[in-house]
C-alpha cells in the first residue's frame, strides 16, 4: 500500500486515499471493518472513451454519483460538461472545476435557483416542459437572452430498465408552441428527452430522435440543439448488453435526418455509464446463520437501487478469505443461494433477491460487489449511524 494523496492524471485528489494494486492488496492491508468503495481509474477512463463515438457533447450526469472522489475521476478521465439538477450539484461541480460547464437539465427549479445558476455560475442551458417554468425561467435569466432553452419531450416506454416518462415531458403540440415562445423571446429553441434508465434497446432513441424531428417541424422554428438525455446502460449480469458502438451507429444514422441536422449541436447526458463499473464494493459478512449472511452495508447504504420497482440490476460478486498468514485468497464455487442482510436493526433491510455465493463463507470473509458505481454513494443514509464513505485507489 501506498498512503498518499493521489495524483490521477494531474488530478489531485482532494483527500489522501490508500492505493493498492489490487482489491485482494486492499483487504489484507486494511482489513477493513466498515465498507469501502474501491475505485479503479482505468475503468473511469474506458467508460469515457466509448463515448468518443458520440457525436456531441456527453454530459456526466452528477445524479449517478456526487462522490467527489467519484467526480474527480470522472473530471480525470476527461469529461468537462455536467448534467445538473440542482443548485447544490452545480456548486459541487463549479466549486472543483474551474473549467467545468454545467447544464441545468431539470425541468423543474427552486425559484431563483436558475437566476443564481445563469448570474453566479454562467449557466446557459435550461430545461422546461411547461408555459409555468419557462416564464419563471425567462423573469430569472434576463428574458433567456444567450441561453438555449430545451423543452422536453415526453417518450413511450420500452426498452429501459427504469422508465423516466411518467415524471418529465410534454407533447409535441405543447411543446412545439413552447419552442415558439422560446424563439420570440430570443434564446436558442431546443428539445430532449429521456428514454429510460439502463436502455438495452438503441432503437430507443432513434424512436425517440424520429419524434424530436416532427415536434421542431411542427414548431416551424429552427432548433440550436439536441439533447439525447441519458440511460446509456453499464454492464451487469444477466442482461443482454448490445456492443456501445451499436447505440451511437444507431443514433448517428438517425440524428442526419434530423431538419437542419447539419448545424445543430448534439448532447447526451450519460450517467451510470460513465461511473457503474468503476466502484467497486468491499463489504465484510457479520454473521451467517444457515441460509443468512449479515453484512456491514444494505439497503439503507449501497444497495438502494436493487429495491426501486422494475429493478434486475445484479452486481458481479467475488469472495475472499484471509489466510493464516494474511493473504486475501478467493473462494470459488458460487453454488448456494444465500439471503444477505445489512447493518441496520430494521427487518427490512436485506437485499431483495438472493446471492450465489461458496457454501463456504463464513463471518470475517469479504464480499465484494463490483460495478456499483451507480446510485450507490447517490443515495446511501445515514440510518442507525451506518453511512458508508471510505474510498481507496486500486490499480494505478
Amino acid at each position: 500500500m501506498m498512503n498518499v494523496r493521489a495524483n490521477i492524471m494531474g488530478l489531485r485528489l482532494e483527500a489522501a486515499l490508500p492505493c493498492f494494486a489490487s482489491v485482494e492488496a486492499l483487504i489484507e492491508a486494511l482489513r477493513p471493518v466498515a465498507p469501502v468503495y474501491a475505485l479503479f481509474p482505468e475503468k473511469f477512463r474506458a467508460a469515457r472513451r466509448r463515448f468518443g463515438g458520440f457525436p456531441g457533447d456527453a454530459l456526466y450526469a452528477v445524479k449517478a454519483n456526487p462522490a467527489a472522489t467519484v467526480l474527480d475521476l470522472v473530471y480525470a478521465a476527461g469529461t468537462r460538461h455536467f448534467d445538473t439538477a440542482s443548485l447544490p450539484e452545480i456548486e459541487l461541480v463549479r466549486g472543483r472545476y474551474a473549467d467545468a460547464i454545467c447544464h441545468f437539465m431539470a425541468p423543474v427549479r427552486w425559484p431563483g435557483a436558475a437566476q443564481s445558476a445563469f448570474e453566479e455560475h454562467g449557466v446557459r442551458d435550461f430545461v422546461v416542459d411547461c408555459d409555468f417554468e419557462l416564464d419563471k425561467l425567462l423573469a430569472e435569466t434576463n428574458g433567456g437572452k444567450g441561453c438555449r432553452i430545451f423543452v422536453r419531450l415526453a417518450t413511450r416506454p420500452g426498452g429501459a430498465a427504469f422508465d423516466l416518462s411518467g415524471k418529465f415531458g410534454t407533447t409535441p403540440r405543447d411543446a412545439s408552441e413552447l419552442l415558439r415562445r422560446i424563439d420570440r423571446a430570443g434564446a436558442a429553441p431546443a428539445l430532449t428527452f429521456h428514454v429510460g434508465s439502463q436502455c438495452l434497446d438503441p432503437l430507443s432513441w432513434v424512436r425517440a430522435i424520429e419524434l424530436a424531428g416532427r415536434t421542431a417541424v411542427l414548431s416551424g422554428v429552427e432548433i440550436a440543439a439536441l439533447d439525447l438525455g441519458g440511460g446509456f446502460p453499464a454492464n451487469y449480469p444477466g442482461q443482454d448488453l448490445p456492443p456501445f458502438p451499436d447505440y451511437f451507429t444507431a443514433i448517428g444514422e438517425a440524428v442526419t435526418k434530423f431538419p437542419n441536422a447539419a448545424a445543430l449541436s448534439f448532447l447526451c447526458e450519460p450517467g451510470r455509464a460513465l461511473c457503474a463499473e468503476g466502484v467497486s464494493l468491499v463489504t465484510r459478512v457479520m454473521l451467517r446463520k444457515g441460509d443468512r449472511l449479515y453484512i456491514n452495508d444494505g439497503v439503507y447504504g449501497s444497495f438502494d437501487e436493487l429495491t426501486l420497482p422494475g429493478s434486475t440490476t445484479d452486481y458481479p460478486v467475488s469472495v475472499f478469505s484471509l489466510d493464516p498468514d494474511g493473504r486475501a485468497v478467493g473462494k470459488c464455487a458460487a453454488n448456494f443461494a444465500f439471503r444477505i442482510f445489512g447493518p441496520t436493526c430494521d427487518t427490512i433491510d436485506v437485499l431483495p433477491r438472493p446471492f450465489a455465493l461458496p457454501h463456504t463463507i463464513a463471518a470475517g470473509d469479504y464480499i465484494v460487489f463490483d460495478s456499483i458505481g451507480a446510485y450507490s454513494c447517490a443515495v446511501r443514509t445515514n440510518f442507525n449511524g451506518f453511512h458508508p464513505d471510505r474510498f481507496a485507489i486500486v490499480g494505478d
